[in-house]
């Protein structure tokens, strides 16, 4: 599938640096440093707790050494009222530290959430063009609930579990030291294995979890196309995708199991044995009066109690493990750098010019391109630039019209306008100052955009339209969806603007979310418009229509409309037809129909050749050298028929 190699590749063990786990997790902390005092006070908590239960076993040598040795009733009472004092308090200290950690971890997990989301936003579209929906949303929900897991869990108990086991140690050595080192015996062992498993187990940590972003993926792109899969009765081959990328998963999570059974099975099995070697070798000592019951009873205890500490260190590095891999998949999408912006200005200055900006026609220059080159970043180094030295002049109040066959970079062009691209070369200015002297905020405050694929959100009717500008009222509102004729279905809805349009918009249909989206373009009344192709999926009675109130808004405003039919490029005042990256050509729709056999006939469908051999059938010949028809003039076009006093009949 496309969507597993839609992200960089990048080192699993260790990030994209190959970091140690313990680097990874380390950048956490300015998430974390808010909430250390709770953190820290957890830690304390959990490391008293444990250490309670290490005093048990001392409460049960002085039982069984006295009370129990001598016979003592009331002393054998009292040992048991210690503990069960100690078991409560054990029990109520663990509860508290779990109520210490839980609301400030839900603070870090959102916090992190909310910095990764404002992080993608700001992220250029370049950086969306390389990386797959599913492997972002990936990293905002599972990467984040695995890290919350791993600071409310395993980053307390690696802590309190290594006290414990460091005070369990001096308590066995105090107690029998040779018997101490009989248990202790296994540690260099663990160790080894330890430390083959975390190397084992993070590969296998990281390869997870960019199955689960491209399982993601796949689901998400199912959903939001269920009608284009339904209808071509693609969901068997769909299941099939699915089917393969779970698969893989499975295969995976089960390769993990095996780890995790691997280390888990060594760390009981070596500790146990020690335990049972020390158990035999006390009870000779003690049968042969070398160590007594009580001082024998408390060493295993203590070598019990230690059990947990010891078990639960395959299943703490394991959840370490992901959590360090989820860090680095996490930073991976933080890492990326947003957008360089406009250098600081002084802000009085900066709101000047964009106040002077937004007043129509105020003789600024308009839009202009001087040598304006682009390549996408990810284009290969030796394909030629999508555009290359573009040169046009929009004048203030002025509306141009982008005219070129599909592939030649007029959409391109268009996104340079708003910065959704910054130009590689050449110089683009908005009313004479340079648009990358803008910030991306102020740009996109004086432009405003219609795409061609209109793309509405999970809201109402109401707030799509009203994401045009901010400040927008009511007004604004019933103006916008009246210049694109959306009043009339809006209004039809159940709830009127008030009404969900459901993701996508695909409750909708393609001429209704055609119409928002225009609405939405022209709600904030912009200085300087761009449409691409906005009525593209409108009937010819509802474009019209349209046409006619929007020429109102193109009016007061500097506009560039890419346009594939004749209708809309009647709204232009002027022409630029856009071929191999290039302008090739400006002029009105007349003069270009007459001059340009590359528009002349992607107005009329023909190909070029065909229109050059028409043209050459066509021309006059010495017999015809008094007749007044304009040389080439071709025939109509697209319904519309140039009349000798330069108007059109359509």
């Amino acid at each position: 599938m496309a969507a597993a190699t839609s992200t960089p590749t990048r080192s699993p063990s260790g990030g994209p640096d190959g970091h140690s786990a313990v680097r990874s997790l380390l950048r956490l902390w300015p998430f974390v440093r808010p909430v250390r005092g709770r953190l820290a006070a957890a830690s304390v908590v959990a490391v008293v707790a444990s250490c309670i239960s290490l005093v048990i076993p001392l409460v049960l040598k002085w039982l069984v050494d006295g009370p129990v040795a001598e016979g003592d009733p009331g002393g054998a009472w009292l040992g048991g009222g210690y503990l069960l004092l100690l078991g409560v308090a054990e029990a109520g200290l663990f509860g508290l530290r779990r109520w210490l950690v839980a609301r400030p971890l839900a603070r870090v997990e959102a916090s992190m959430r909310e910095a990764l989301f404002r992080h993608v936003q700001r992220l250029p579209v370049a950086f969306h063009d390389r990386w797959s929906s599913g492997q972002i949303l990936s990293r905002a929900t599972t990467d984040l609930q695995m890290l919350r897991m791993f600071l409310a869990f395993p980053l307390t108990f690696l802590l309190v579990n290594s006290v414990t086991i460091l005070v369990g140690c001096a308590i066995l050595l105090a107690q029998q030291f040779w018997l101490g080192l009989v248990l202790l015996a296994p540690v260099l062992p663990l160790m080894v294995v330890c430390s083959v498993f975390e190397a084992k187990y993070a590969l296998a940590a990281r390869r997870a979890l960019d199955q689960v972003g491209d399982l993601t993926t796949v689901i998400e792109e199912s959903v939001l196309g269920i009608r284009v899969v339904k209808g071509f009765g693609r969901h068997r081959s769909q299941a099939r995708a699915f089917r393969q990328l779970s698969h893989e998963l499975r295969a995976t999570e089960l390769h993990k199991a095996r780890l995790l059974a691997a280390i888990w099975g060594a760390i009981t099995f070596l500790p146990e044995l020690a335990i049972g070697a020390a158990l035999v070798l006390g009870t000779v000592q003690v049968a042969h009066g070398g160590l007594s019951a009580g001082t024998l009873v408390a060493f295993l205890s203590t070598a019990l109690a230690l059990r947990w500490p010891v078990d639960s260190i395959g299943f703490l590095l394991a959840m370490s493990n992901e959590a360090s891999t989820a860090t680095d998949r996490y930073f991976e999408v933080l890492d990326e750098p947003v957008a360089d912006d406009a250098p600081e200005r002084a802000p009085a200055a900066a709101a000047g010019e964009t106040a002077r900006g937004r007043t129509a026609g105020d003789g600024g220059g308009g839009l202009e391109f001087a040598g304006v080159e682009f390549r996408y970043p990810d284009a290969p180094r030796d394909a030629p630039p999508t555009l290359r030295g573009i040169d046009l002049h929009v004048r203030p109040g002025e509306t141009m019209a982008l005219v070129g066959t599909t592939g030649s970079g007029k959409t391109t062009l268009t996104a340079l306008v708003p910065r959704l691209y910054d130009a590689t070369a050449g110089r683009i200015t908005l009313d004479g100052r340079d648009l990358t002297t803008f910030t991306r905020e102020e740009a996109r405050a004086l432009v405003s955009v219609a795409f061609e694929e209109p793309t509405l959100f999970s809201a109402t009717a109401a707030e799509n339209v009203l994401m045009g500008g901010e400040h927008l009222q009511e007004a604004d509102l019933r103006r916008a969806l009246e210049v694109a004729q959306a009043d009339g279905f809006v209004d039809a809805l159940p709830d009127g603007p008030g009404t969900q349009v459901g993701e996508q918009g695909l409750s909708l249909s393609g001429g209704q979310r055609q119409r928002l989206a225009l609405a939405r373009a022209v709600a904030g009344r912009p200085r300087f418009l761009i449409l691409d192709d906005p009525l593209s999926a409108l009937d010819v009675h509802t474009e019209a229509k349209v046409e006619a109130a929007l020429r109102t808004v193109l009016a007061t405003t500097t506009a560039l409309v890419v346009a594939h039919r004749p209708s809309t490029v009647l709204l232009a005042d002027r022409v630029a037809l856009l071929s191999g990256g290039r302008i090739t050509a400006v002029g009105t729709h007349h003069e270009l129909l007459r001059s340009h056999p590359e528009y002349a006939a992607l107005m009329s469908g023909a190909s070029p050749a065909a229109e050059e051999a028409r043209r050459a059938e066509e021309a006059p010949g010495p017999a015809d050298a008094g007749e007044t028809e304009p040389v080439g003039s071709p025939p109509p076009a697209g319904g519309v028929t140039p009349r000798p006093d330069g108007g059109d009949t359509r």
